[in-house]
């Protein structure tokens, strides 16, 4: 951080203003048009108080940046825990009304990627920096008669990319693109189909939807109830035939099945009548040497990059609930 700033308040107050405005004309809703959005909009526009509009820019900003800049120039300290609201309350609502791009420098990150960034939509910053000038009317119902185009394209190229994948006969999923889902995707069209054939897809995790995919009346029909997604594995499988809930945890952000998780998950699903078995899948080797010293025991490994073999962590049977 540079030197220490001396706070003009009238000025960093008139910016603010100014910001809750422009996301007013442009028709945000009313609680995007609070203090926290508007400080939002002038962090990933670069502007700082002393700044003139037609000065904005659209840098890549991840939301810690954000706060860090917003702290900086307009004197405001957000708590660390005040991250995931800046992200689901302002910058969320941003990007579904296509005013931010999420990753326009790789699409393919994972939406939950640390590396996540932001920018402001190159014919919004030219809009942004027609403000408080005489072409601004001119410019915003240029805008106004356009947006519902410009959000159409932005949510058709989000839908591109996303990872298509078949859970059974004309159903399909659309999954988030990028990091663990690649994973989950080659657990459902490789590891089921030759460890579990025939058996039913019960629980999907997706890492931007959460509830990617959830059956749970199937799930209650063996005896479990969940209602928190937090505590659930990535993938739930039934294969019916041998009657068995295989509980699988792919990973790539979080870690294997261990001793705890496997505790965790026993007590989750105590009441099942299937069987429980517990794999933990890997897109390569090297990241299975990672956690080699934490695999718990009586569980099963299955890497992607090798999807004909499982490796088996003792126990009395392989492949089975103990």
């Amino acid at each position: 951080m540079s030197d220490r700033i001396e706070f003009n308040w009238v000025i960093i107050a008139q910016r603010i203003e100014e910001a809750k405005a422009i996301l007013r004309d442009i028709g945000m809703p009313s609680a995007q048009q609070n203090e926290r959005s508007a400080l939002t909009l002038l962090a990933l526009l670069d502007l700082q108080p002393q700044k003139v509009w037609r000065n904005a820019n659209n840098p890549l900003m991840g939301i810690t940046p954000i706060m860090e800049f917003i702290a900086q120039y307009y004197g405001k300290q957000y708590k660390p825990n005040t991250r995931e609201t800046i992200r689901r309350q302002t910058v969320h609502q941003f990007v579904e009304a296509g005013i931010v791009i999420v990753n326009p420098d790789r699409p393919s990150r994972p939406p939950n990627s640390p590396k996540t960034v932001y920018q402001i939509e190159p014919n919004l910053l030219l809009l942004f920096r027609s403000y408080g000038i005489d072409r601004w009317s001119n410019q915003l119902e240029i805008y106004l008669t356009s947006v519902e185009t410009l959000r159409q394209r932005y949510a058709r190229e989000r839908q591109i990319q996303r990872i298509p994948v078949t859970l059974a006969p004309g159903l399909t999923l659309s999954l988030s693109p990028g990091g663990q889902n690649i994973l989950i995707e080659q657990i459902i069209n490789e590891f089921c189909p030759r460890f579990t054939p025939g058996s039913q897809l019960l629980y999907v995790g997706d890492a931007e939807e959460k509830w990617g995919y959830f059956d749970r009346k199937a799930l209650a029909a063996l005896g479990v109830t969940i209602e928190a997604h937090g505590k659930m594995p990535d993938i739930l499988v039934h294969d019916r035939q041998r009657n068995w809930l295989i509980i699988i945890e792919a990973v790539t952000s979080h870690g294997p099945v261990n001793a705890k998780r496997r505790n965790e998950l026993q007590q989750l699903f105590a009441h099942s009548t299937a069987g429980l078995v517990f794999v933990t899948a890997f897109l390569q080797r090297r990241d299975l040497a990672r956690y080699l010293g934490e695999i718990a025991w009586e569980t099963e490994v299955w890497v992607a990059d090798s999807p004909t073999h499982l490796i088996h962590f003792d126990g009395e049977r392989f492949l089975g609930p103990t």
